[in-house]
C-alpha cells in the first residue's frame, strides 16, 4: 500500500509549508539516492488529483508534493502575501529541501499542473540549477486565456484588478456560501453541462475536490487567483535548456489551446502530448494515461547520473 511521510518547512515570511514524500511500499531509506520529482499545484488543487502520477511512480523515484500557503496542510500567509514570486520563493525553499534529504546530486524533475505551470517556470528562471526536466500539464506561461484578444485592449487588465482589490474585503464574508455551495450536489451536473468537466470526470472525486475548495481560506485563493493575472512568463521558454514534456487536454475552459501551443512554440525542443475526451480535470479524467506518458519520458530523459 502507499504511504507518504508529511513534513513541514518554513517560507521566508515563517509561513509553514506542507510537503509530503509518497514511498509507495519502499521505506524512505530504500529512496535516498534515487531520482527526485516535485509536483506543484494548480489554484485549489486537491491532493486526489496526483493519485495516478504517486500510484505509478512512487518506489521507482523520490516523489515529492507540497501545497501553497493556505492550500492543503500548509499554514495562511503570515504575510498575508499570496503573489505568484512569492509562491516561486516557496518552491525554491522546498526544492532545496527536497534535495537536501536526499543524496543523488542531481536536480529534481518538476512537474507542474495548471497554475504550477507558471510558477515553475519562474523557478526555471530564478533557479535553474533546481530544474532537472519538466512536466507541463494544462498551464500556459502567463495568466489564463492570455491570447484572447480581449486582453490587447489598453486597460482591460488594469479594470480587471481594480475590480479584484474592490472585491477583496468581502471575501472573507462570502465563506459561508462558498462552503455550501461547495457540497452541493448539483454542481457536478452544472460543470458538465457547462463543459468544465468532460464525460469520464469521476463524480466522487471531482466532489471531494468542490467540497475541498469550499472549505478552503479564501482570502489565500482570492490573493493568488488575483496575483495570477499579472502571470507572465512568455520570455523565460527560450531559455530552457532541459528536457520537457507537454501534455494538454483535448478541451480546457480554463487553459485555452492557443494558450498551450504558446508553451510548444516557444520551447522548440518540448515534446507534446494532447489527451482525446479531457478537460482540466485531465488529471483525474485520464491519470493512468498521463502517468504512463510520464513514465515514458523519464525513462527516455535519464537523469546525467543515470
Amino acid at each position: 500500500m502507499n504511504h507518504s511521510i508529511l513534513r513541514f518547512v518554513s517560507a521566508e515570511d515563517g509561513t509553514r509549508l506542507a510537503w509530503y514524500t509518497h514511498v509507495g511500499q519502499s521505506s524512505e531509506a530504500a529512496l535516498r539516492a534515487k531520482r527526485s520529482i516535485v509536483l506543484t499545484n494548480g489554484l485549489s488543487t486537491t491532493d486526489n488529483f496526483w493519485g495516478p502520477i504517486v500510484a505509478g511512480l512512487a518506489g521507482d523515484y523520490r516523489l515529492h508534493h507540497w501545497n501553497y500557503r493556505a492550500h492543503g496542510k500548509s499554514e495562511r500567509a503570515r504575510s498575508r502575501d499570496y503573489a505568484i514570486r512569492t509562491h516561486v520563493a516557496d518552491l525554491v525553499r522546498v526544492t532545496e529541501t527536497v534535495r537536501d534529504h536526499g543524496t543523488s546530486e542531481n536536480p529534481p524533475v518538476h512537474i507542474a499542473f495548471s497554475m504550477g505551470v507558471h510558477v515553475l517556470l519562474e523557478l526555471y528562471r530564478a533557479r535553474p540549477d533546481l530544474v532537472g526536466a519538466m512536466v507541463l500539464v494544462a498551464g500556459g506561461p502567463d495568466h489564463p486565456h492570455s491570447s484572447n484578444p480581449l486582453f490587447d485592449i489598453p486597460g482591460v487588465r488594469r479594470a480587471l484588478r481594480g475590480a479584484l482589490r474592490i472585491a477583496s474585503p468581502i471575501v472573507p464574508h462570502v465563506s459561508p456560501i462558498v462552503r455550501r455551495l461547495g457540497s452541493a450536489r448539483a454542481l457536478y451536473p452544472l460543470a458538465r453541462t457547462l463543459g468544465a468537466i468532460g464525460e469520464n470526470a469521476p463524480r466522487e472525486e471531482l466532489e471531494h475536490f468542490f467540497r475541498s475548495v469550499g472549505a478552503m481560506d479564501l482570502e489565500g485563493f482570492w490573493g493568488s487567483m488575483s496575483s495570477l493575472l499579472d502571470a507572465h512568463a512568455s520570455d523565460v521558454l527560450a531559455q530552457v535548456k532541459v528536457p520537457v514534456l507537454i501534455i494538454a487536454p483535448e478541451r480546457d475552459v480554463l487553459a485555452a489551446q492557443k494558450d498551450l501551443w504558446a508553451l510548444k512554440k516557444g520551447i522548440a525542443t518540448a515534446e507534446w502530448m494532447s489527451v482525446p475526451k479531457t478537460t482540466h480535470a485531465i488529471m483525474l479524467e485520464a491519470g493512468d494515461i498521463v502517468a504512463l506518458r510520464i513514465g515514458e519520458f523519464l525513462v527516455t530523459n535519464p537523469s546525467p547520473a543515470q
